[in-house]
């Protein structure tokens, strides 16, 4: 496993292959088409922030030099980052720095969805002022990548090593995603503490859910027992979601709800028993996607009128 300490002037020596996109920036940043395009771009914003941020904080130039400027790509600095955050006495960086390499470099799907994350909490969330923040500091977002390969892990049979990244994984980060829980691409856990997702369940592309929120089962029944989450769907905080319920594509599940049937496409379910704003018969029907907008409240005029 790489290990440096950063030689004199190196910040000095290498300048930004690309323009660094300002936190204030208001436009979302640049898409390609080409996967592998995409993924230098984003690599190549990354390592010019951390050395524009090794420079003008230099009590961290030598911990950015050897989480991201020493490395040759994203797959390695990831690597690095998983491996040394993940590892215990007993569980070496090393051997986790050569199981997340091989991984990222044996599966471009793998890494494609590495970059979509990143893209979806630097656009969704105001508070990630880079995407090298997002790499090194959003633990939703580390817990995402290595939940990831272990779920690769759970479908090679090598479910040991799974389920003992998953301890690790809920131990480090406190988020709870079981190893054979399908994961989309786009995946946005925003906060992310005390997130659990089960077994059996299914989140979709471009999902955003918040912390404390939970998909269960419904108590002691073996199978498929897990939620099915759909595309572009967006979970507030606290909510919990049980069983082998269905959320439809680009609807919104307020924080605080308890949903324990299905919840239409393209509506809003709030409260605990959740309930469709709009009424059941003739529910309002969202305009954006949320799981994108990130809007978590236009919906309470409608729903109610509670007034402080």
């Amino acid at each position: 496993m790489p290990t440096a300490s950063m030689p004199a002037g190196e910040l000095n020596n290498h300048s930004p292959a690309v323009p660094v996109i300002s936190p204030a920036q208001p436009s979302p940043p640049p898409l390609f088409t080409d996967p592998s395009e995409d993924e230098s771009w984003v690599w190549n914003q990354i390592k010019a922030e951390a050395r524009r941020d090794a420079e003008s904080e230099p009590a961290l130039a030598s911990y950015l030099y050897s989480t991201i400027i020493s490395h040759s790509s994203l797959g390695r600095s990831l690597s690095f980052h998983l491996g040394n955050k993940l590892s215990s006495s007993t569980l070496l960086s090393t051997l986790l720095y050569d199981l997340f390499l091989n991984s990222f470099n044996s599966d471009p799907v793998l890494r494609a969805a590495t970059v979509a994350d990143l893209r979806a909490a630097r656009v969704r969330d105001p508070a990630c002022v880079s995407f090298s923040h997002c790499l090194l500091n959003y633990k939703g977002f580390l817990a995402c990548q290595a939940q990831r390969i272990a779920h690769k892990l759970w479908n090679q049979s090598r479910r040991p090593l799974a389920l003992a990244l998953h301890s690790r994984i809920a131990d480090v980060f406190a988020i709870d995603i079981h190893p054979a829980a399908k994961i989309g691409k786009g995946v946005l856990l925003d906060h992310a503490t005390g997130v659990v997702i089960g077994e059996t369940a299914v989140v979709g592309n471009n999902v955003s859910i918040l912390h404390h929120v939970t998909l269960g089962g419904t108590g002691k029944a073996g199978g498929d027992r897990h939620p099915k989450i759909g595309d572009g769907v967006l979970i507030g905080a606290g909510a919990t979601i049980l069983g082998n319920v269905k959320i439809g594509e680009g609807a919104k599940i307020g924080a605080g709800a308890v949903v324990l049937i299905d919840v239409p496409p393209r509506t809003t379910a709030v409260g605990n028993p959740a309930r469709l704003v709009g009424g059941k018969e003739k529910p309002t029907k969202l305009e954006d996607i949320p799981g994108e907008s990130m809007d978590h409240t236009s919906f309470i005029s409608e729903w109610s009128d509670y007034i402080i």
